[in-house]
């Protein structure tokens, strides 16, 4: 079982937790997140930076609109005094402690929960992942709601700081989707002290809003003054995270550091941590089916990219004779039981298949880890595997590639170079 753990020693912020699952992804699951983010608005774009905190390395996310970056929430406050009646939750303030502030001095209008709601609906983002984020925002929205005795449908979102905001959900709801984590926990959230300007006043940490949303998640205060944990923060970790409490015993995969702009004496990040949990040597698996003889290999290659990229955990084809002779194609896809019926169905849009055969199998592995060595190249990550008295390891494809790349060498080359290192390291 695939679990992903959140750890939020020093709170969460949408930013932050969007840089972390970022470094998550392989290189070219990065690429297709970017591609999909900077076309989501207009003006609006995302680029992952290099940040170090406390020594540690990891990414910033930098959000700008129409090429501004983010701005403070002090720059923002004269928003309050032009609002009528209701009271304005201004996202400006959500991200201020981490250095992620949203919204800009020169405009004052406000977009409702409605207004929100219908954004993200139009985005060119999959259901699953539109549906998400209409969730978390309807949690801030019920949070405000209550914290300022005031009705949903009158609570009202900053509209250049709901963009910002609509980015930072949006990005972290894709990369779960990306992910697939079939689990997803979180330690205790660590709220900060002292208090806050907002768009309100100055306010005890947490925020209103923020300890509405963290009713019944483990939280604690600590010396530390500012506000670590966000709203958005708040909402998107109380939405994806069905547990609390220390990190499971798992069999590590991955580490992605989402780092803050602000200094503190502790590193200011959010860490997510990827790996398998559960017995390691058996799993189950899905296969589904089917024999295809009317595709060309371009659509049926085409199909296979779009079935990994709806999560499906391998593809293959193998040639076969169908009746009346005919040459065709056994077209198999692998998946976790739990999206057996998400992918058939996605078989049967992206074939020409009337259609699929599924059968539930039981699996026999060796326990996956990953090492890192040092190369000529650089540093090669290694996926090793071992159990039953076996153990083998090979160089990850992305790194080497990108080793022969950097040092214009063929591949095999530097593959076996690699090969070569790892033996001797292992026998030093």
């Amino acid at each position: 079982m695939k679990i992903l753990y959140l750890e939020c020693n020093m709170g969460v912020a949408g930013d932050m937790l969007m840089a972390a699952l970022y470094e998550l992804l392989s290189p070219a699951e990065q690429s297709s997140f970017l591609a999909t983010m900077n076309q989501l608005f207009p003006g609006v774009e995302v680029r992952p930076r290099q940040a170090v905190t406390c020594g540690i390395t990891g990414t910033h996310m930098d959000v700008t609109v129409r090429g501004e970056p983010e701005h403070s929430h002090d720059v923002a406050l004269s928003h309050h005094q032009d609002a009528v009646h209701a009271p304005v939750h201004e996202m400006s303030h959500d991200e201020a402690h981490h250095g992620h502030e949203h919204g800009h001095a020169h405009s004052h209008h406000h977009t409702t929960m409605a207004d929100v709601t219908a954004i993200v609906d139009a985005l060119a983002l999959p259901l699953e992942v539109r549906a998400a984020a209409s969730a978390v925002y309807g949690r801030i929205a019920q949070a405000e709601s209550k914290a300022h005795g005031v009705p949903v449908e009158q609570v009202h979102f900053h509209e250049v700081g709901a963009l910002d905001a609509v980015t930072d959900v949006t990005g972290v709801c894709l990369a779960i989707h990306m992910l697939r984590p079939d689990r997803i926990s979180a330690s205790p959230i660590h709220l900060g002290s002292g208090q806050v300007r907002c768009a309100h006043g100055v306010m005890p940490v947490p925020a209103p809003a923020t300890a509405r949303l963290l009713e019944g998640v483990p939280c604690y205060t600590g010396d530390i003054r500012g506000e670590l944990c966000t709203p958005t923060g708040a909402a998107l970790v109380s939405q994806f995270a069905g547990a609390f409490g220390p990190m499971p015993v798992m069999t590590l995969e991955k580490t992605g550091y989402g780092v803050g702009a602000k200094e503190f004496p502790a590193a200011n990040c959010v860490r997510a941590f990827l790996g398998e949990v559960g017995d390691p040597q058996q799993a189950e698996i899905v296969e589904l089916c089917c024999h295809i003889d009317d595709m060309t290999a371009e659509a049926l290659a085409f199909a296979g990219e779009q079935l990994l990229d709806q999560g499906a955990l391998d593809v293959s084809s193998i040639p076969l004779t169908m009746k009346k002779g005919r040459a065709g194609i056994a077209f198999t896809v692998l998946c976790r039981p739990r999206d057996e019926e998400r992918l058939a169905q996605a078989m049967l849009r992206q074939t020409s298949t009337n259609g699929v055969r599924s059968r539930c199998c039981r699996k026999y592995i060796l326990s996956p880890s990953i090492r890192t060595v040092d190369t000529a190249y650089g540093p090669v990550r290694l996926k090793c595997a071992s159990g039953e008295g076996v153990y083998r390891e090979k160089p990850e494809y992305e790194d080497v590639a990108a080793a022969a790349r950097r040092a214009g060498l063929p591949f095999q080359q530097v593959w076996e170079d690699v090969l070569t290192t790892t033996k001797e390291d292992r026998y030093e």
